[in-house]
């Protein structure tokens, strides 16, 4: 399962960086480390495109992928995902806030307040 989803991430990575997407052939290329056969990064892709991280389209003979989601949506739906596996939210998002640095304090307030509105208790800032 961790590489599976090893294997999801580093094909991302490679269609972030590439806007005007890219074909399996060019996603092997570019992948680093032991080279992987097409067949693996296709199913790789598949894997993806059910997921709605990744769509194709057929260009000729072939498809061309392109990312659905950027970086920063895909991580918050991860966070996502992790909170909902927890039995006891308000703990784990107790533990969570214990770990994050204070400049992303300051911007997960800001983020709450633009979503929900300030916080009464807390005064205006």
């Amino acid at each position: 399962m961790a590489r599976e989803a090893h294997l999801e991430r580093a094909v991302l990575e490679e269609l972030w960086q590439a806007p005007d997407g890219a074909s399996a052939v060019e996603i092997c290329q570019r992948l680093p480390g032991r080279p992987l056969a097409q067949t693996t990064v296709l199913t790789v892709l598949d894997r993806l495109r059910r997921k709605g991280l990744v769509q194709r389209e057929r260009i000729g003979r072939s498809h061309r992928f392109w990312a659905t989601v950027n970086r920063e949506v895909l991580v918050a739906r991860t966070m996502l995902e992790a909170l909902s596996d927890s039995t006891d939210h308000a703990l784990a998002l107790s533990r969570f806030v214990d770990g994050v640095p204070a400049e992303d304090v300051a911007a997960l307030r800001r983020a709450l307040d633009a979503v929900h509105g300030p916080d009464p208790g807390r005064g205006e800032g």
